[in-house]
């Protein structure tokens, strides 16, 4: 009897971890790919912060790690799907932005004023992180700015017919 439930017990373990992970179909995406070399960017810039003398700059990289890794989880379990009134794409885009500013002047202050390797190596993976964020934000702006102006010409389109046919029913 121990070796029929024995494998049942093992099975809800690897679908719980299965479930956790991120589908491979949104892994090899584009976004997918941004989100996880961004999680590990700045857990590796974490860790070096960590563990040199410039200790004070751990925070940053450490909260863009948990709000990279929540839109991870968020994205590839489509839970940004189910809650609407939150506009993703507008709070991933500021998330990218504020990362890439912040990562880029802790990276300068790290490399010039701290001596230590840690450091060095921390505004190394920092200027790689900023430029993956940047690019990340770059795409998000793209989908934004062609999403608003799919909207904005359907909406333009239509008060010029309304005003070309109150001129025309003018002019009779």
């Amino acid at each position: 009897m121990g070796d029929i439930e024995a494998p049942n017990s093992n099975r809800p373990r690897q679908n719980a971890l299965l479930s956790v992970l991120p589908s491979k179909e949104f892994a090899s995406s584009r976004k997918g790919m941004l989100l996880i070399a961004e999680v590990a960017l700045s857990f590796v810039s974490f860790v070096c912060f960590a563990a040199s003398t410039a200790a004070a700059f751990v925070t940053v990289p450490l909260l863009e790690f948990l709000a990279a890794l929540f839109l991870l989880f968020a994205y590839s379990t489509k839970f940004n799907e189910r809650f609407k009134g939150f506009m993703w794409p507008l709070m991933d885009f500021m998330r990218c932005v504020s990362a890439s500013i912040i990562f880029f002047i802790i990276s300068i202050i790290s490399v010039s004023k701290y001596v230590d390797g840690s450091s060095k190596a921390a505004g190394i993976f920092g200027f790689i992180a900023t430029i993956v964020f940047a690019l990340d934000f770059y795409l998000i702006f793209n989908e934004l700015a062609a999403f608003l102006k799919q909207g904005g010409g359907e909406s333009n389109e239509e008060p010029s017919r309304q005003q070309d046919e109150i001129s025309d029913s003018d002019s009779d």
